[in-house]
C-alpha cells in the first residue's frame, strides 16, 4: 500500500457528530453507514464516540479502502468495509443482514487522497495521465472521454456537469487538438482549456480549467447518476429516528440532495382536505434550515471545506405523527364546537363544573 498520500482533514466533523449522535447513542447496538468512506476520518470519530455502533463503510477507491482499513484496525470487530459505489448500498446491507440502519453519511466529491495523488489525474495543477477514475479497476478514463466523445457530447458534459458557459468553445478546441495528436495529460488539457476561454473570463473565478475537470470527473465516475439513485435508497433504509447527513461540494450534488429530502418532508395528501389522511404525511423532518455553510474557522483549518453544503434529515415516528394529528383534530373540533350557535351555555356549564350534556366533547371519535 505504501505511505499515505496527501493530508486528510474530515469536513465539518463536529457538526456531523452532533447531528448523527442522537441516532447512534441508543440502547443496544446501532449501525452507521459511511457511504463515502474515503480515508475514514468521519468513521473513526463516530466509532470512538459510540462504542456500541457498528460501521458499514463503502468506497469505490481500493487505495482509500486499504488506508481506511489500517486506520480503523483497532475497531476491527465493529467494522465492515465494502468495495462498492454508494448506489449499491441496498445490496451491501442485504448481504450483511441489515434491513435498517441508524445513521448514514454521504461526504461527496473527490477525496483528499485522489486530489493529492499526482498519478490519478484529478488535479489540473499537476501533470498526470488523464485517468480520473475513483475506482481504477473498472470504467472509462477521462482520456477516453476527451479523445472519443463527439463535439455535442463533450459540450453537453462540460455545460451540464461543469456549468461551463464556454463549453462549445472548449469542446471545439479539444477536438482540433486531438486531431493532431491524442490528449493524454492533465497539464496539456488544462492549458488547452485556458487558451479556449476568453482572456477577460480567465481573470476571475479561480483556475479556468476547474469546471472542465469537475465535469470530466463526474462523467467518468457517473457521480450524479449514482447519487440520484443512492439518496432515496438510503432514506428508505433508515430506522425510526434514524438520521442522514449529506455533504455536497457543488450545486449539482446539493440540488439532488435538496430534491430527495424535499420529497420526504412534505405531505402527499390532497391540499383541499381539512385533515391529513393516514399515510400521506411527511416521513422525515429537516435538521437544518436550508444548506448549512462552513464557518470561517473551519475553512481556515481546512480550505477544501470552503465549498461544502450540509443538509440533514431524520425519519419520523409514524405512531407519534398519527397521535399528533389526532390531538390537532380534537383541538380543532373543540374550537369549532365552542363557536357553534347554541353551544355557549354548555361551554359555560362545563367551565363552571356542571356535568350537563352537549359539551364541546360532542362528536369526537374514540381512541379504541
Amino acid at each position: 500500500m505504501g505511505e499515505l498520500r496527501g493530508a486528510h482533514v474530515p469536513v465539518l466533523l463536529e457538526r456531523c457528530l452532533e447531528l448523527l449522535s442522537p441516532a447512534l447513542d441508543r440502547t443496544g447496538q446501532t449501525v452507521y453507514v459511511d457511504a463515502t468512506l474515503g480515508l475514514g476520518g468521519h468513521a473513526e470519530a463516530i466509532l470512538t464516540a459510540h462504542p456500541r455502533t457498528m460501521l458499514v463503510g463503502l468506497d469505490r477507491d481500493t487505495e482509500a479502502l486499504a488506508h481506511a482499513r489500517v486506520r480503523l484496525a483497532r475497531f476491527a470487530d465493529r467494522v465492515h468495509l465494502e468495495h462498492a459505489v454508494y448506489d449499491e448500498l441496498p445490496e451491501v446491507l442485504d448481504r450483511l443482514g441489515h434491513p435498517v440502519v441508524d445513521g448514514i453519511l454521504f461526504d461527496l466529491g473527490v477525496s483528499s487522497l485522489q486530489l493529492d495523488a499526482p498519478d490519478r489525474g484529478f488535479a489540473y495543477a499537476q501533470d498526470a495521465p488523464l485517468d480520473m477514475r475513483m475506482d481504477q479497476s473498472r470504467g472509462v478514463t477521462a482520456e477516453e472521454v476527451v479523445n472519443s466523445y463527439s463535439h455535442p457530447e463533450l459540450a453537453r458534459v462540460l455545460r451540464v456537469y461543469g456549468e461551463e458557459k464556454f463549453a462549445p468553445r472548449i469542446a471545439s478546441a479539444i477536438i482540433r487538438e486531438r486531431e493532431r495528436t491524442p490528449i493524454t495529460s492533465s497539464a496539456r488539457l488544462a492549458d488547452l482549456v485556458r487558451q479556449a476561454i476568453p482572456a477577460p473570463a480567465r481573470r476571475t473565478g479561480g483556475h479556468p480549467a476547474k469546471r472542465t475537470f469537475q465535469a470530466l470527473r463526474i462523467e467518468v465516475n457517473r457521480e450524479l447518476a449514482a447519487l440520484e439513485t443512492a439518496l432515496p435508497a438510503a432514506l428508505d433504509r433508515l430506522t425510526i429516528e434514524g438520521r442522514m447527513v449529506v455533504l455536497s461540494y457543488h450545486s449539482l450534488e446539493d440540488r439532488l440532495t435538496k430534491v430527495a429530502l424535499a420529497d420526504r418532508v412534505r405531505s402527499k395528501g390532497p391540499i383541499d382536505l381539512p385533515v391529513e389522511l393516514p399515510g400521506t404525511g411527511p416521513t422525515f423532518r429537516l435538521l437544518s434550515r436550508g444548506a448549512e455553510l462552513p464557518g470561517e474557522a473551519e475553512v481556515a483549518v481546512n480550505p477544501r471545506a470552503a465549498s461544502v453544503r450540509l443538509r440533514a434529515a431524520e425519519r419520523l415516528d409514524p405512531t407519534l405523527q398519527q397521535r399528533q394529528r389526532t390531538d390537532r383534530e380534537r383541538y380543532r373540533r373543540r374550537v369549532r364546537a365552542m363557536h357553534q350557535p347554541g353551544t355557549g351555555s354548555a361551554v359555560r356549564r362545563s367551565a363552571s363544573g356542571d356535568d350537563g350534556t352537549g359539551t364541546d366533547d360532542e362528536g369526537e371519535g374514540h381512541d379504541d
